[in-house]
């Protein structure tokens, strides 16, 4: 199911950190241990991490977002133990670690996607149930706009981006007709976006609770999160934070990554099992763990989420 609404960590009731017992069960923060939270969001599992590392570790939190660090920081300080935050991608953690003097960590955390927060904000164009900016950065200093992108994106590299980071069936299809409309008008808000495609697809008259107990994927779904991960770049991201992932962590230290998209979790996947057989991870996750019974109950946006984790060996070779 694509990540429309991965719920990463705000302190409100309704927005809760996503696999946070199985996050816990899996990096076994203890104190004095030295944690990474590549995606800190508004410090959902940031806090929990920080609580169990008390005052003698710390805490290094990143985020793309620079709007979401204030939360963040004002969340982290009432806990009083220490912690540096970063407006920083994933794919500089080397260079965030060296800032500190660190090469190596105890844990590293990573949950793939975009924050409720960011769906919740119509300006920043994430969301196709709310009218707002064709935006789609996470990074809103840098970069080119979802609106920006889709005025000029060839329309044969826009069909093959809707498939294969989208998984969308119809992706031709919405192609075309996005191609076609931009040519009349070019695209400025998510409505028209989503209204282009409800027509492309024949669904004007999507319902999202269709029956009792039953939930309706939105027509524009898949075209909305392809998009986001074409415009935040976020799969090369990912490439480059595996492959120095293993470098980063000390011996027997353990990352944990959650993703919401078929395509990250292959990529995390292969990346562990590959390590594996590298000598770079002692143990992997055979399957990666989903939310239980009652978490997909009380917060929907975790049935699509994956968890998997790797160990590093005890022996801290090169491999």
């Amino acid at each position: 199911m694509p990540n429309q609404r991965n719920p990463r960590s705000t302190p409100q009731g309704e927005h809760r950190p996503v696999l946070l017992q199985e996050i816990l069960q899996v990096l076994d923060p203890q104190p004095g241990m030295v944690v990474v939270d590549c995606t800190v969001g508004w410090a959902g599992h940031s806090a929990e991490l920080l609580k169990r590392i008390g005052p003698t570790g710390l805490l290094i939190g990143l985020d793309m977002d620079a709007e979401n660090l204030a939360k963040a920081r004002e969340r982290m300080e009432a806990i009083g133990h220490p912690f540096h935050l970063h407006h920083s991608n994933f794919a500089g953690l080397q260079q965030v670690l060296a800032a500190h003097g660190l090469a190596h960590v105890d844990a590293l955390l990573a949950d793939l996607g975009m924050s409720s927060m960011q769906v919740d904000d119509a300006e920043r164009g994430f969301s196709y149930a709310r009218d707002g900016t064709l935006d789609m950065r996470m990074d809103r200093t840098r970069g080119r706009t979802a609106a920006e992108i889709l005025a000029t994106i060839p329309e044969a590299e826009l069909a093959e981006a809707l498939q294969e980071l989208g998984d969308e069936p119809q992706a031709a299809i919405i192609a075309a007709a996005i191609v076609a409309a931009r040519t009349q008008t070019p695209f400025t808000r998510t409505k028209e976006l989503a209204r282009i495609i409800q027509d492309a697809t024949k669904q004007p008259s999507w319902r999202l609770h269709p029956a009792p107990g039953k939930w309706n994927l939105h027509p524009a779904a898949r075209t909305f999160q392809a998009l986001r991960i074409l415009v935040n770049r976020e799969l090369a991201n990912l490439e480059h934070l595996l492959r120095v992932l293993p470098h980063c962590l000390r011996p027997m230290g353990r990352a944990a990554i959650i993703s919401f998209h078929s395509g990250e979790d292959r990529l995390v996947k292969s990346s562990f099992r590959s390590g594996k057989e590298a000598g770079a991870y002692e143990s992997v996750a055979a399957d990666p763990l989903r939310a239980a019974w009652g978490e997909r109950q009380s917060n929907p946006r975790s049935r699509s989420a994956k968890l998997r984790w790797a160990k590093r060996p005890e022996d801290s070779r090169e491999f």
